[in-house]
């Protein structure tokens, strides 16, 4: 018998993931048998990107897009669909930013940009990628949101993440039960603090309250969070749709 956990014989395409999370989460699902695509904004870290996964026997079709640009996330899936053989079986929401700033001091501009990525570019590619699975009987989509859409993190303020972050997890959940009738199922995973270029998890002054307060009293690497969007994706989770698996050491559970 196969492994539930197998992805042999998918298709994956996965938004930002020439970098930090959603690097680890194309390597795992490779690694799992999976064809991979990916994307970012930035041509020459793709490419970087898709020459390292050569190198350990994985070929990456790499695509250059600005999600935010409702015509460019068309030309992507309609793309990816295409290099990987007419269908997208997974999708990985990644793609994300964070601005760092009190409420009184984050800009217009600032709320707009979380927003338009994490939770507008999030719902355009769902519905693009979303519609290619609708018409080849099914798939599963994983989007990553994150422990700061559940909690507040501390000291280092970013309110319009958190709020970003508490949306994709209800619009998870939604899309999750539209479309268990097409057989897509909708999933997310929420990091706690992982070491990334995004998360400074190793500064000094964030120890108390990022380190200390966390149960296994470590942050994360991304190769630790990359099994739970492989197990979301395969069958191994093929009764589990509108859930979202808190990956964060125990922070949230104290």
């Amino acid at each position: 018998m196969s492994s539930p956990f197998s992805l042999e014989g998918r298709t994956a395409l996965v938004t930002g993931g020439n970098q930090g999370l959603g690097k680890a989460f194309a390597r795992a699902l490779a690694d799992a048998g999976a064809r991979v695509a990916i994307c970012g904004r930035r041509e020459d870290a793709n490419r970087a990107v898709a020459n390292e996964a050569r190198e350990a026997g994985h070929d990456y079709v790499a695509f250059t897009a600005d999600l935010t640009d409702d015509g460019q996330v068309t030309a992507l899936v309609e793309g990816a669909a295409s290099a990987l053989g007419g269908r997208i079986d997974v999708l990985v929401n990644n793609a994300g930013v964070c601005h760092h700033a009190p409420a009184f001091e984050v800009t217009d501009e600032q709320w707009d940009d979380v927003f338009d990525l994490n939770v507008r570019a999030l719902w355009k590619m769902s519905r693009a990628v979303g519609a290619v699975m609708r018409d080849n009987g099914g798939g599963s989509i994983v989007n990553v949101g994150s422990m700061s859409g559940i909690i507040v993190n501390r000291p280092q303020w970013q309110p319009a993440y958190n709020a970003s972050k508490a949306a994709v997890h209800h619009l998870t959940k939604s899309l999750a039960v539209e479309w268990a009738p097409h057989g897509i199922r909708v999933n997310a995973v929420a990091p706690g603090y992982v070491k990334t270029d995004m998360a400074p998890v190793d500064r000094p002054e964030f120890q108390r309250h990022w380190i200390e307060d966390c149960p296994q009293q470590r942050f994360a690497l991304p190769e630790e969070i990359a099994p739970s969007v492989v197990f979301l994706a395969s069958d191994a989770a093929s009764f589990i749709t509108g859930s979202i698996l808190v990956a964060d050491g125990g922070y949230t559970a104290v």
